[in-house]
C-alpha cells in the first residue's frame, strides 16, 4: 500500500507533522520531488526542530527515509540537518538514502 502526502497551498500546511505523526505505520518514508522546503517543523522530546530536506520519519529509526531522486538536493543545508537530526542521538546514516 502507498499513500501520499501533497499539499496544495503555498508549502505552509503541516505536512511534516503529519507524515512525522503516520510514520509509524509505514517501512518507508519519501521525499520525492521539491527541493528545500520553507520546513517541516517538529518536536522531539519538547525541542524544536527543522528539517528541510530530510523526510520527517528520520526520528523513527526502524524506517527508512528517502530522498528521491526527483529532489532538488541542497549539499550544504542536507550536511547542516544530518548534524542536528544526529544531535539528537539519530544515526541517520542507518536509515536515510
Amino acid at each position: 500500500m502507498v499513500d501520499v502526502i501533497l499539499g496544495l497551498q503555498w508549502g505552509d500546511e503541516g505536512k511534516g507533522k503529519i507524515v512525522d505523526f503516520f510514520a509509524k505505520d509505514y517501512d518507508v518514508i519519501a521525499r520525492f520531488q521539491g527541493g528545500p522546503n520553507a520546513g517541516h517543523t517538529l518536536y522531539v522530546n519538547d525541542k524544536k526542530i527543522v528539517l528541510h530536506q530530510i523526510p520527517s520519519g528520520i526520528f523513527h529509526e526502524d524506517k527508512v527515509n528517502l530522498i528521491g531522486n526527483g529532489v532538488v538536493l541542497d549539499a550544504v543545508t542536507l550536511k547542516r540537518e544530518c548534524d542536528s537530526v544526529a544531535a539528537f542521538g539519530v544515526d541517520y546514516k542507518k536509515n536515510l538514502l
